[in-house]
């Protein structure tokens, strides 16, 4: 697992962060400077934050502790889906459902609603139900698949949660802050960092940003697993 250069993280756009005006004043320690009222990231802390965040994902994996990835903002979805599951851990690309955390047993009820569901549709005795009960219990499957399908290996309260954008995150943040959960997010200049337990300040709003720190992190706890 190579942990960038400052150079690469430069090459990502890690470094672009937001408008002065729509700036968190406590996330000054992370920034570098000012070009054309945007506020530029220091890639030197960025590159710091990130060896200790992957360190730590890499321990926390060893010993067999669960990380829920969170990313539904739109650049976000895809990286964060696939990297969770090629590491099998749970993840939230849809909408975060208010309560995921602290009215857990009723998400479990919810999952294990989905999961019968799906065993019902690929069961012999489906195709004895009329086409309109078929349509009806399809259409359910389809709708309770996004919000449920990332959360079916989430058998008890995540030990952590990877957040891409803890500022759009705001309700899954304040869920695990309640619960005491750590979080480790990837922070952009509008971000509170003082929310969060380890923070990798850089660009939450560029693709090949993301893609780089969200892969990275998938790295880091497929290393731990082995």
């Amino acid at each position: 697992m190579n942990i960038p250069s400052v150079k690469e993280l430069f090459a990502a756009n890690c470094h672009l962060g937001h408008k002065k005006e729509h700036s968190d004043p406590r996330f000054k320690k992370y920034i570098f400077g000012i070009r054309d009222g945007i506020y530029i990231l220091d890639l030197e802390k960025t590159q710091s934050q990130l060896t200790k965040v992957l360190e730590f994902l890499k321990l926390f994996s060893k010993e067999g502790k669960t990380v829920l990835f969170v990313g539904t903002k739109r650049q976000a979805k895809e990286i964060t889906k696939q990297t969770a599951e090629k590491i099998s851990m749970p993840y939230v690309v849809s909408r975060w459902l208010g309560g995921t955390l602290t009215n857990f047993e009723t998400i479990q009820s919810n999952i294990k609603n989905f999961e019968q569901l799906e065993n019902k549709i690929i069961s012999p005795e489906f195709a004895k139900l009329s086409k309109k009960e078929q349509s009806r219990d399809k259409k359910e499957a389809e709708s309770k698949k996004k919000s449920f399908e990332g959360l079916k290996k989430l058998k008890k309260l995540p030990d952590a949660l990877f957040v891409v954008d803890t500022a759009h995150e705001n309700i899954a943040v304040l869920e695990a802050k309640k619960l005491g959960i750590p979080i480790i997010g990837v922070c952009d200049t509008n971000a509170n960092p003082d929310l969060i337990a380890e923070i990798i300040p850089a660009n939450d709003e560029a693709k090949k940003s993301i893609e780089l720190i969200v892969s990275l992190a998938g790295e880091a706890i497929a290393s731990g697993k082995k």
